[in-house]
């Protein structure tokens, strides 16, 4: 009924292992890790162990032991104990703090380098400025900033324009987080379709490779293979356990783009998905763009029932009466694969008086609402997702239409 003490020696040199950090405006960079050997004391002078083999000698200013869900501050914090650690100054990930006497360093933690990356940039649409507290391009820049000093799997590039920046992160879930906190806070900004991170490696191009695990149940196996398969994913290995499977496959990191939720819904949510990375191997012919065009607005309004209604047979739309859409947004799926310009917000047009007072109802289908994650899964490559506090939409990265269908054939003309 007790768990076993830590092991460790609390009567040698101390050694923690920084494995992760924390960020305060006032005392900058905070240490966390685990006490492996002896103990830190406030106000004790420590050696920084770094990653190329230096010491840098630095002062611990105070240190908290882990209680509960928070931290508190401490005198001392002993072997086998969780420890944070305020004014050493700068440090990465895998640093060992030491006694200045004996620095002897632990074996490093690795931080998997980047795999995806996407484009942000500020929020040009006609809607700009409505619902977001932070929407220039300064804006940004200072919370990416922020960012970075405490995400260090995050990295941020300037983009092609003074508007833009590229952001990589280690997936679509670990980009997703830093929106949806932006959007809570206030943000708004639009976001590119998530790209991989390619490498030439001995003149080959390369991409990153994940090892996939499920857990499936026996009945939902063959739709989860399937979709596996569409995605370029090769089967490492099939076992028994119990009414499931367990199985282990490698697949592209284009391929996992989306795959969540398609495997949820091909299993009926039955599947438990976790990934992590492997290698870089030469790109894999796969394609999974997708299969269906999207229906556009051409004009600027609020949606109408009667447009709706008449659309409702081109395919799946997106907004409900009343909400407010401009030329460009895109407001449906269209049931074939070409993208369809449409005007969502014409409404009925009355001849006289009695055709005016006469009442009909009309029976709408429920609109599909995307999640963030969603809505960023669905994106194709001149597609952007519109983010604010309040609203989530899909648009063209061209809005008008006129642009998009000159840089269709440029694209046309061009072979790609």
């Amino acid at each position: 009924d007790r768990l076993p003490p830590p092991v460790g020696y609390d009567d040698v040199a101390l050694q923690m292992l920084i494995t992760s950090l924390d960020y305060s405006p006032y005392v900058g960079r905070i240490a966390i890790g685990r006490v492996f050997a002896g103990a830190i004391a406030s106000g004790q002078s420590v050696t920084i162990c770094q990653a190329d083999g230096s010491r840098r000698r630095a002062r611990a200013m105070k240190v908290f032991r882990f209680e509960d869900l928070g931290r508190k501050p401490a005198d001392l914090v002993s072997v086998g104990d969780l420890c944070a650690v305020e004014g050493i100054g700068d440090f990465e990930i895998g640093d060992t703090i030491a006694c200045p006497d004996e620095p002897n360093a632990i074996a490093r933690v690795a931080v998997d380098e980047p795999t995806l990356h996407m484009l942000f940039r500020i929020n040009d649409s006609p809607f700009g400025g409505r619902e977001g507290k932070f929407v220039t391009s300064r804006q940004l820049a200072e919370r990416l900033d922020r960012e970075l000093r405490s995400n260090l799997a995050l990295r941020v590039e300037p983009g092609d324009t003074a508007e833009e920046f590229r952001v990589s992160g280690r997936g679509l879930l670990h980009l997703g987080i830093l929106l949806e906190n932006m959007r809570r806070e206030g943000y708004e900004l639009s976001v590119g379709r998530p790209e991989v991170i390619e490498k030439v490696i001995d003149g080959v191009r390369c991409e990153p490779i994940e090892l996939l695990t499920i857990d499936v149940s026996q009945q939902s196996m063959g739709a989860a293979l399937e979709l596996l398969g569409s995605r370029g994913g090769e089967i490492l290995s099939l076992d028994h356990r119990g009414d499931r499977m367990h199985v282990e496959s490698e697949i592209p990191a284009r391929g996992l783009i989306g795959l969540r939720s398609r495997m949820l819904t091909a299993t009926a949510g039955q599947a438990v998905m976790y990934h992590s990375f492997q290698r870089y191997a030469p790109v894999r012919i796969i394609d999974h763009r997708r299969a269906n065009g999207v229906m556009v607005a051409v004009e600027t309004g609020q949606a109408k029932a009667y447009a709706i209604s008449n659309l409702s047979e081109r395919g799946i739309l997106f907004v409900e009466p009343g909400d407010d859409v401009y030329a460009g947004q895109i407001v449906g799926e269209h049931v074939r694969d070409n993208d369809l310009g449409v005007n969502i917000v014409k409404g009925k047009a009355f001849s006289n008086v009695r055709e005016s007072n006469k009442e009909q109802t009309v029976v709408l289908k429920s609109p599909r609402l995307y999640s963030l994650e969603g809505a960023l899964e669905y994106l194709e490559e001149d597609e952007l997702v519109e983010i604010t506090p309040e609203s989530i939409r899909l648009r063209k990265r061209l809005l008008n239409e006129g642009e998009r269908k000159r840089a269709d054939r440029a694209r046309a003309s061009a072979g790609v």
